[in-house]
């Protein structure tokens, strides 16, 4: 047999895959690696640029202007190659791009896994394959046994660089942040840490989202490994980590992707499909099989180098609709004639696939703000693949319920009411992220109705019915204990604010809070099932409460949840529960130490035969004003509780099944119109923001 062609041990399967759109560990064969061709220690730099008359690769090893490392072209993959044996480690460098124009382009390596930090523009030379011993073995193997869609999950998504900073100024470093970062994050009970975005990029006010270095770590808050280092110890401390990532557009800089060989490479030529003229930037050409080779690499690397658990797609919608943030006349329809992005939609799809193949219960979470369908089914039945996708229609419906006036609250009941007519139809996230206290939207705290104090009542209520709603939950930083200003990208968080009392209860409040959803099944085990939810009374407009009872495996795991959305006090305010027995109030946002009033301090509530909302029983509670409290039925007492033990389950489960088949086969048909119902109501909540 025949030994295959290699080009500096790049061989041509590999560049067949690439050019297949099949190679997804294609940061192997292009980018800088150190390597030993024929018993001599070396640098092989590759790199993709089909139309280039030539390439060389210039540093500060040749004055940044020699022709001593020009590449080869391996026949016709438009890669081009090259081994020198006098680079080191932690040099800078470009690739010099002689276009057919006769220009010449000075180019960013695409596959660098280091970058100079701004506002430098070069790749750097470095070696990440083994500079790190991981820790985390248990973790991964854990992971891959276990689904989150029936574990809980609280996130806490932060930015790196305004989380918390030095007196100077200068940035907490990744190994800073493993030392404080992670303890305090499981102190106050978050299961995982989303980071927006840390492959590399020039401008500081673009957050992250407009990247320059797709396999890059950025060298803001310092190496590599120091990265590792973090994630390391976020997962031997039980915290998986999401990192978002943004396939789909890129911006204009002159040493990034844009012309790269001095035609369109990686983005679109039809300036039609290939620009998003709102944020300046460009957008990646799907139909190309180098670019997906490109892409999913780059998640793969993520995924394989980091040990991240997952990624957050950012700007999902951007991708499926060609007509996306653009006028009549400025786009172009897909061949059938319609506005979808066909190409992106098999891209997703395919991404989807092989990471969830390849990394098993790996998360893939989609930023998708329209009612495009089955975003979270598998491939093979036509949807595309990811676990989760972020609920921003009950984001925004609750937002602006939260901040009008208690008075008109009973008019606009249906804001809250809403989502359980598509709770089930996607896997679902319930964010209140950085989007959302940014250009003068105000802080989450701030958002809230009402004089100063008037707000923290009303915070607290949002966020325990929040955290009782179907779907995992995630929370950006300073959230936790009231941020009084919006979220500024170049300062720290207000932690001083922890100082005054009512910031500081509140800070209690969601810790407790956190800790409750974790330890109570109910509130998480059946996610994404209807058996996991069942309104008491969702109709009750005019008083603006809610209750509704979320439901676990167990009946004895179920939560019962009473809401008041009005600073109106209601000492008696009937509600119906399925089991005879005493009902305690296991948690309440009223509490003292929380910062509440207390002045309704009833513990226990015995049902009365009495049927009420479909339901057998009945319970009088008393609830404060402004807000949330949380129930369960008492068990038997322990001298009979382990001779009802073997009948409980039945018993619950026979009164269950009497008391709720109606309400089981509602929501049965509440699913089958989810979809189209939730398409009417967000079809025109596309979001267009910047990033």
């Amino acid at each position: 047999m025949t030994e295959e062609k290699t080009w500096a041990n790049i061989s041509r399967f590999q560049t067949y895959l690439f050019n297949s759109g099949d190679n997804f560990k294609s940061y192997e064969m292009l980018g800088s690696h150190k390597v030993k061709i024929d018993g001599v220690d070396g640098w092989r730099f590759a790199v993709w640029a089909p139309k280039a008359v030539s390439v060389r690769v210039v540093g500060d090893f040749n004055d940044w202007n020699g022709y001593d490392k020009m590449l080869e072209r391996i026949e016709t993959s438009g890669v081009w190659y090259g081994f020198f044996t006098d680079i080191e480690e932690g040099m800078l460098y470009k690739y010099a791009i002689e276009a057919e124009n006769g220009e010449t382009y000075y180019k960013a390596d695409p596959y660098a896994v280091k970058s100079e930090l701004r506002p430098g523009t070069a790749s750097v030379t470095k070696d990440i394959s083994n500079n790190y011993k991981w820790g985390d073995k248990a973790w991964i193997s854990a992971r891959s046994k276990n689904s989150t869609l029936t574990e809980p999950m609280n996130i806490y998504e932060i930015h790196i660089g305004s989380w918390k900073i030095h007196d100077d100024g200068s940035f907490y470093t990744y190994r800073e942040l493993a030392d404080e970062l992670v303890p305090y994050v499981k102190k106050m009970g978050y299961t995982h840490i989303e980071l927006m975005p840390i492959t590399e990029y020039p401008f500081d006010g673009s957050w992250g989202y407009q990247v320059t270095g797709f396999f890059s770590a950025t060298t803001r808050y310092g190496e590599s490994e120091d990265l590792k280092y973090l994630i390391d110890k976020c997962h031997k401390n039980h915290i998986g980590i999401i990192m978002d990532w943004v396939p789909a557009h890129f911006p204009r800089d002159a040493h990034g992707l844009r012309m790269f060989d001095g035609t369109p490479v990686y983005e679109y030529a039809d300036p039609r499909l290939g620009e998003h003229k709102d944020w300046g930037t460009m957008v990646f050409d799907y139909s190309k099989s180098e670019v997906i080779s490109f892409l999913i690499s780059s998640a793969y690397f993520w995924a394989e180098q980091y040990h991240i658990d997952g990624i957050r797609v950012d700007a999902v919608s951007s991708m499926l609709y060609r007509d996306y943030s653009r006028n009549d006349g400025e786009w172009v329809p897909n061949e059938y004639g319609g506005n979808g992005n066909l190409e992106a939609v098999d891209f997703l799809k395919k991404l989807n696939k092989i990471m969830g193949t390849e990394f098993p219960n790996f998360m893939m979470v989609a930023e998708e703000s329209t009612a495009w369908p089955l975003v979270t089914a598998p491939p093979e039945n036509d949807g595309l693949g990811f676990n989760y996708k972020w609920n921003m229609g009950w984001m925004n419906d609750t937002l602006r319920y939260m901040g009008m006036d208690p008075y008109f609250r009973k008019d606009n009941h249906s804001l809250l009411t809403f989502m359980m007519m598509y709770a089930y139809s996607e896997n679902y996230i319930l964010p209140l992220s950085h989007d959302e206290v940014v250009h003068g939207k105000g802080s989450m705290l701030n958002k809230m109705f009402g004089e100063y104090d008037e707000k923290f009542a009303a915070y607290r209520t949002l966020l325990g019915y929040y955290m009782t709603m179907p779907g995992k939950k995630m929370l950006f930083m300073g959230g936790e204990f009231g941020q009084m200003l919006e979220w500024r990208y170049d300062d720290q968080l207000e932690w001083n604010v922890l100082e005054i009392d009512k910031h500081k209860r509140l800070h209690q409040y969601v810790k407790d809070l956190n800790h409750f959803y974790m330890e109570n099944k109910a509130l998480w085990e059946l996610d994404t099932s209807w058996d996991g939810f069942r309104w008491v009374n969702e109709a009750d407009s005019e008083n603006s409460v809610l209750s509704y009872i979320r439901r676990g495996r167990h009946a004895a795991d179920n939560v019962v949840v009473v809401a008041n959305f009005t600073p109106v006090e209601r000492p008696i305010y009937k509600i119906g529960v399925p089991l005879a027995g005493e009902y305690e109030v296991v948690f309440h946002s009223s509490a003292v130490k929380y910062g509440g009033n207390k002045r309704i301090t009833k513990k226990v509530y015995k049902t009365k035969n009495m049927q009420f909302s479909d339901m057998m029983y009945t319970i009088e509670v008393a609830i404060d004003g402004n807000s949330v409290m949380f129930l369960k039925k008492k068990p038997a007492d322990k001298a009979a509780a382990s001779k009802k033990k073997t009948t409980a389950s039945k018993t619950a489960k026979k009164t269950t099944d009497k008391t709720e088949s109606a309400t089981a086969k509602k929501a049965a048909d509440k699913k089958t119109t989810a979809t189209k119902t939730a398409a009417k109501k967000t079809s025109t909540r596309t979001n267009k923001s910047a990033k």
